[in-house]
Order: C-alpha cells, then structure tokens, then sequence
C-alpha cells in the first residue's frame, strides 16, 4: 500500500502530510502554556485506529518541517518551514485576532508619537517663518523630519528598553522600519491639518489644537490596518 500522504484530523480541519516530512503538533494540556512535540506520522501507522484517531485530540497544526537533507539543500530559509495555515487576509476571520489588533495598535502608537514630533514640528516651523516654500515643499520635509525622529526614537527605546540592544543593532532595527507604515501616517494627519487649518499657525487657539487631535487620530488608523496585515500574515511589526 502507498503510504505517501496521511490524512489526519486536527480539530475540525483536515490537513494533509508527507512522510518526508516531521509534523509538530501543538497540545492543549489543561494548564494555560502550550507545550510543542514532534508527532511522528510514520510510526502512527502502526497504532490501533482508535489510538490514530485519538492520538491527535486536541491538537492544532503548527509547522511542517523537512527531515531530508536534500530538501533543505534545494529549499530557500524562508521555504524550509511551513507555517500554519492562517485564515485569508480576504476572510472575515483573519480580522478578528483582539491580540493581533493590540499589538498592532501598540506599534502604531510609537510609530505616531515618533513621526509626529517630528513631522509637525517642522511643518508648523516652516508655515510660520517660511511660508513662500508652498504647501509641497512644506510637506516633504515636514515628512522626511518625521521619519528622521521616529527612527531616532526607536532606535533609543531599543537601546535602553527592553531589548538592550547594541547601538548598531538597534540602529539597523530601526532603519527597518516599515516605510510605507509611517509614510502613509504622515501623509494623511498632514493632509487632515491642512484642510482644517489652511496652514495658518495658532498656537493660541482651541480649533487649532482639535485640528491637530484629529489629524494625529487619523494618522493613528490610516496605518493600522496595514499594520494589523502584517503582523497577522507575515509576523512582521511596523516597530
């Protein structure tokens, strides 16, 4: 009989396995923490069916990785190992992870505060000393100075928090950055205080700084989905 592919339930999805592969399973003990195991699916032949049909109770697919060296030798790092199989990004499930939308909302929340010193700082300089550069001029660097302190404060909160990296790798960290994130954040609080405020600088007036409230808040959600996105699929943070 060929035995090239088992077909095994996990919960109520049913995946398929080559032998060449070792299959991790995830069990759910009654403690709170997860503990990882290889399952053999060679050996698992050989039990009894009730025992193949209980041996996997309670278990979720998590990663498919390959036994053969060949393989691995003809597979690039990224193809080596097979993730879960998440939900589509298309799906209504895919967006309804609260820990995934916490952490993506932390994220954006220091991608806002470090964009936004920066990028209105030199926006409102420039409308009050220089306003014969126009609204583009005015924009860009305003943009590109928010770019420059948003990487600059997170390359000083990887050094000294958390993470205790290295300046150098703290530096690299932040350089790799999503760009698009942070472009996309500035791009539309920037455009929301313009239309509210004309470029006029009040400092001493309320309808100024709800201007500015509003136009962070929708620089906070434009990015968040995008955010939200990578984080879910691909694990990759924005921060």
């Amino acid at each position: 009989m060929v035995r090239s592919n088992i077909i095994t339930r996990f919960g109520r999805t049913g995946l398929t396995c080559p032998l060449r592969y070792r299959c991790y399973a995830i069990t759910r003990p009654m403690s709170r923490f997860r503990t990882q195991k290889p399952f053999d699916t060679t050996s698992r032949l050989h039990l009894p069916p009730l025992l193949r049909s209980n041996s996997m109770a309670g278990c979720r697919w998590h990663s498919c990785k390959s036994s053969s060296p060949k393989l691995d030798e003809t597979k690039s790092p990224e193809t080596q190992t097979c993730m879960s199989h998440s939900p589509s990004p298309s799906s209504l499930q895919f967006w309804t992870s609260i820990t995934t939308w916490r952490r993506a909302s932390v994220n954006t929340f220091r991608c806002l505060v470090g964009c936004t010193s920066g990028d209105f700082s030199a926006m409102w300089f420039l409308q009050m000393f220089y306003p014969e550069l126009g609204v583009g001029s005015i924009m860009a660097i305003a943009m590109a100075s928010g770019l420059t302190t948003s990487m600059l404060l997170e390359t000083v909160l990887l050094r000294f928090g958390r993470d205790r990296l290295s300046w150098p790798a703290a530096a690299k960290t932040a350089a790799g950055m999503s760009l698009i994130s942070m472009l996309t954040m500035e791009a539309a609080q920037n455009m929301v205080d313009y239309h509210l405020t004309g470029g006029a600088v009040a400092f001493d007036s309320p309808a100024f700084w709800v201007a500015a409230v509003t136009s962070m808040s929708v620089g906070f959600l434009a990015p968040l989905p995008y955010n939200y996105l990578r984080l879910r699929k691909h694990g990759k943070a924005c921060h």
